[in-house]
């Protein structure tokens, strides 16, 4: 098993937690490995139509619980959201008696219940698939690209069966099993658009053309995508506006959770990164390494992109505080000043811009004009990779 981030702050048993992420990101593995005392696994069907049908079952076992019985595990909560009234019943109530270990999917679902979890008592982590630096020695940039990181099909050595999973989470879970939580009716243009989501992954979302392609309604397709949000397979890079708002492009980015998820649901070749894609694909991996920081890793840092009508653009913007960074990825291994223009316009526009970065595949860092040129390893290493 790979050593996750979040391992050393849930190995602190002082708080109970709620760990929210897309499915086989590896919260049931990290949670399990705690070693609670109880368990409830609410995606087997036997369990889970136990508890829906009786909630209230679940309060009756925590108090005929032994004194020994401390931590309590429920994996996919959002399955039977009652629970969660259970659960902060004892936090309440009972506070120091249990540590509950949460995990789920779905936000959607469990935005009521999260309103009833007494604020301080529950922590939310988020969790997503694998950091180059939690894969550490076994970190490579080609396969990350073809397969993404999921934990479980990163691990599997045969590249056949990884492709084969990758094809069949993709399949079965998105198209599938979001059906299946009553979240969306009609699974064909849900389909329709999460093909046409995955082929515009990264690029400036425009909801109208995707309306108009999936054969869907405005509010369906609007509906629809936040479904990919709120399940956690997307996410939303806004436009940085900063006080200029008349001149810059404000429609923001849409990114699938993980590059090999993309690959699969477009058909791509999943044994090798196609060469006309790899300067693209390595603008998401830097989105996703940048995003799966936010929140619990970097809690002070928010992330944009920046375009300009007149074409200007920068591929990411990370505010971290008051500060601005500025970050343009190449998947080159030589960087010229005439690809440091983006980064000259953004730094015009506000004096906030303290750091001016430019990620490529070189071997050596170097400085342009005040812009530091990265080395993709070294980037990563500037990126916080600790709990603080």
């Amino acid at each position: 098993m790979y050593q996750r981030i979040l391992t050393p702050l849930l190995l602190d048993g002082r708080r109970s937690v709620l760990v929210l992420g897309p499915r086989q990101v590896g919260k049931s593995t990290l949670l399990s490995s705690l070693g609670p005392d109880i368990a409830l696994n609410l995606a087997s069907p036997r369990t889970f139509r136990d508890y829906v049908s009786h909630p209230e079952r679940l309060e009756r076992e925590l108090h005929a619980a032994p004194p020994s019985a401390k931590t309590v595990f429920i994996d996919e909560v959002q399955r039977v959201p009652a629970l969660l009234d259970v659960v902060q019943l004892f936090l309440d109530e009972h506070p120091g008696r249990f540590r509950f270990l949460l995990s789920g999917s779905s936000a959607r679902k469990l935005r009521r219940g999260q309103a009833n979890l007494l604020p301080g008592r529950i922590h939310v982590h988020y969790m997503h698939p694998l950091l180059a630096r939690e894969l550490a020695g076994d970190f490579d940039l080609d396969r990350a690209l073809a397969h993404g990181t999921l934990p479980g099909i990163y691990a599997e050595p045969d590249q056949r069966l990884r492709s084969a999973d990758l094809r069949s989470y993709a399949d079965t879970y998105l198209r599938e099993e979001i059906q299946a939580e009553a979240l969306v009716r009609n699974l064909g243009g849900f389909s329709r658009l999460l093909d046409l989501v995955a082929a515009s992954s990264g690029r400036i979302l425009n909801l109208h053309a995707l309306c108009k392609d999936a054969g869907l309604g405005y509010e369906t397709a609007r509906r629809y995508i936040e479904v990919l949000q709120h399940t956690l397979v997307a996410f939303h890079v806004p436009a940085w506006s900063g006080s200029d708002r008349t001149r810059l492009v404000r429609h923001g980015k849409l990114f699938l959770f993980d590059i090999g998820v993309r690959n699969a649901l477009l058909r791509r070749p999943l044994d090798r990164v196609l060469p006309d894609e790899r300067g693209f694909l390595l603008e998401q991996f830097i989105a996703c390494e940048l995003h799966r920081r936010l929140g619990t890793l970097w809690p002070e840092a928010a992330l944009f992109h920046y375009r300009t009508r007149g074409g200007a653009e920068v591929d990411f913007v990370v505010e971290v505080g008051r500060e601005l960074w500025g970050i343009e990825v190449k998947a080159g291994d030589r960087v010229t000043r005439r690809m440091l223009r983006g980064l000259a316009s953004l730094a015009s526009r506000t004096p906030r811009v303290k750091r001016r970065i430019v990620v490529f595949l070189g071997r050596r860092a170097q400085t342009i004009d005040g812009v530091e040129i990265l080395p993709l390893a070294a980037f990563l290493a500037l990126l916080p990779g600790e709990l603080g």
